[in-house]
């Protein structure tokens, strides 16, 4: 088919051409005197990421999905019980993964289309006297579905419940779109993966370490051995790694860091948050509704939009694929063939954003969806235009 693919899932996501001409680099030997100049500016840019400085970071070549066994085993034991909420596809799998792990899992169902409830939150980590709760893990943003978590809001859950349990957040599709505070929310261990708000390949598990988290580590008794990050506590502050690192991928990093923080991460945060508002309005003007049930709980990196009764969001996936080249995601689990997912994250501007709104209606129209022509696009372009920095009169 001629003309590009649009890609619109919320990961993996658009690369920029000068992160992708970064990642083009010769093989290098990864112990000469010269790498560390490559890894040692780069772990402490990706604090600024992170939005940290009391903590430290490490970078895996695996995925976010290994960023969640990562931060367990390097900071819990076999047995330790741990508190989550399931409410999503990838809510669902951080669970999976913590039971395969040998942690002993409570978790409470939410409506999909929620997030965390922090009044339960609170509620629960009062009644636990004793701490048994060792850890709670919070999807900072529920893919599945287009939810948002408020993370200053769990803090303050842990805080008036005195409460010493680890505060770990899933930040893959969150952290370098969202705003995410590390060390001014408190969290102990944030993950992310490269393929989302980093605009790279998936292929790198990135994180952050409070000191609390990191003290944990002696005492933690799971097995691990290539997810043990005191291996690179020893090698990263020479400006190595212990074992082959993804070198180009390295390259692509440091240049999308160099991207997000020429932008200024507040102005990432701003720029996400005024695209998915412009989604949000074409929805409105579609007359069709969110999975997401409360604006509290939207997301600003990825709306799932839900189809009327009686039609199957696969179909308007099908005709945007194959008739459009658009490519959008799907509805997983209990909302497969109810939702269809845009994505609006990483590099990114209005008039890209359009090709997803125009596109999704054409399919809709397709499937048999009765939208208003035109209806989605100029809600969403009134509100970017409207919503635009102004411009000086042209001389």
């Amino acid at each position: 088919m001629p003309g590009r693919n649009h890609l619109y899932i919320p990961g993996p996501t658009n690369i920029p051409d000068s992160v992708l001409s970064a990642m083009h680099v010769p093989s290098e030997d990864h112990r000469s005197p010269n790498f560390p100049k490559l890894v040692t500016p780069l772990l402490e840019n990706l604090k600024k990421v992170f939005r940290t400085e009391k903590g430290q970071c490490f970078i895996f070549p695996a995925t976010g999905t290994a960023g969640w066994e990562i931060a367990i085993t390097n900071t819990l034991s076999p047995g330790d019980k741990v508190l989550a909420y399931r409410f999503g596809q990838f809510t669902h799998l951080w669970i999976d993964l913590a039971k395969r792990l040998q942690m002993d899992v409570e978790f409470h169902e939410v409506p999909w289309g929620e997030g965390v409830p922090l009044d339960h939150l609170e509620s629960r980590l009062k009644e636990d006297k004793n701490h048994d709760i060792k850890a709670v893990l919070i999807c900072h943003n529920e893919t599945a579905t287009g939810v948002t978590s408020d993370l200053p809001g769990v803090r303050k859950a842990l805080d008036s419940a005195n409460h010493p349990a680890l505060f770990f957040v899933d930040g893959v599709s969150a952290i370098g779109s969202l705003e995410y505070r590390h060390d001014d929310w408190g969290v102990d261990v944030g993950l992310a993966g490269t393929q989302k708000g980093f605009m790279l390949p998936a292929g790198l598990a990135l994180l952050a370490f409070s000191q609390k988290a990191l003290a944990t580590r002696e005492h933690a008794k799971c097995p691990r051995a290539f997810l043990d990050i005191h291996d690179h506590m020893v090698h990263n502050p020479g400006g190595y790694f212990p074992y082959t690192p993804a070198v180009p991928m390295l390259y692509g990093l440091k240049k999308a860091i160099e991207l997000l923080l020429e932008e200024g991460m507040d102005n990432v945060y701003a720029r996400h948050a005024r695209l998915a508002e412009g989604v949000r309005r074409a929805v409105g003007g579609w007359g069709l509704q969110m999975c997401a049930k409360d604006p509290k709980f939207y997301s600003n990196s990825v709306t799932a939009i839900v189809v009327p009764e009686g039609f199957d969001a696969r179909d308007v996936m099908h005709y945007a694929y194959h008739r459009y080249n658009l490519s959008l995601g799907a509805g997983l689990s209990e909302v497969l063939g109810k939702v269809f997912r845009i994505g609006h994250l990483g590099d990114l501007n209005e008039l890209m954003l359009t090709s997803a709104i125009v596109g999704s209606e054409m399919a809709m129209l397709d499937a048999g969806i009765q939208v208003t022509p035109g209806s989605g696009i100029a809600a969403a372009s009134e509100y970017w235009r409207q919503t635009a920095a102004p411009l000086a009169a042209r001389a």
